[in-house]
């Protein structure tokens, strides 16, 4: 699949501006699905992995999730998707949502906008001990449903996403999730992959017209981290 500069450019507008398009232009379609969680969960599905699959290793890892409202500092009239772990190695938390009706075995060019509430401070310390480098936040899709397998004696994702700050087949590096050093406070950020320097994320939803969005954190951090998920903004195009 070819994705020019024109229509690049159109994705980034409809990302930036939070537009929508839908249409058929010379056989290229653009569309997008926005989730704003202080209006709802939207059927968003959190799971946990990278980590052992014993017993007691979920209360270790003080893995927890809630549809809960945000940090009070950022007002807790509205609500989020909170994510939080314990990691000792490695820790992967993550959101997954089902996307149907779309045309079965056709590549979609995807741009992702997340925006989330961090308290993860940069710089200092070595690696595994700096909590806002080196929590990489990813974002990305697959024709199968993302699932937590074991793995040996591990839980691991059944998709490609990737080891911390490395993309995989199914997934795209947003940044990090670090704040500025002169806050200890929740913080909101926005990551995306609408840079014209980005290579575009391309997948192929599956026989059924269907995708699985992934939105998650990938951990290097040795510590507890928890984000607050506000919105996820995602811009499909194809030209088939």
């Amino acid at each position: 699949m070819k994705t020019c500069g024109k229509y690049l450019i159109t994705i980034v507008l409809l990302i930036l501006f939070g537009c929508s398009l839908s249409g058929n232009e010379d056989g290229f379609l653009v569309f997008s699905h926005s989730f704003d969680f202080a209006q709802g969960q939207y059927d968003w599905q959190v799971d946990f992995t990278d980590f052992p699959a014993g017993a007691d290793d979920s209360a270790y890892y003080e893995l927890k999730f809630a549809y809960t409202d945000r940090p009070a500092n950022l007002g807790t009239e509205k609500k989020s998707m909170m994510l939080s772990g314990n990691n000792h190695g490695h820790l992967f938390m993550f959101m997954k949502k089902k996307i149907a009706n779309l045309t079965p075995n056709t590549d979609y060019t995807i741009v992702f906008e997340v925006e989330l509430a961090s308290n993860a401070t940069q710089g200092g310390g070595s690696f595994g001990a700096v909590p806002g480098e080196f929590v990489f936040l990813k974002a990305g899709a697959s024709g199968t449903e993302p699932r937590k397998v074991i793995d040996g004696n591990y839980f691991a994702l059944n998709v490609d996403k990737g080891i911390q700050s490395a993309p995989g087949e199914t997934t795209v590096v947003l940044g990090d999730i670090a704040v500025s050093t002169d806050t200890q406070e929740y913080t909101l950020i926005t990551r995306d992959n609408a840079s014209m320097n980005d290579s575009p994320f391309i997948v192929k939803s599956n026989s059924k017209g269907e995708l699985w969005l992934m939105v998650g954190t990938d951990s290097g951090f040795e510590g507890v981290t928890t984000v607050y998920y506000t919105k996820v903004n995602v811009v499909f195009s194809t030209d088939s």
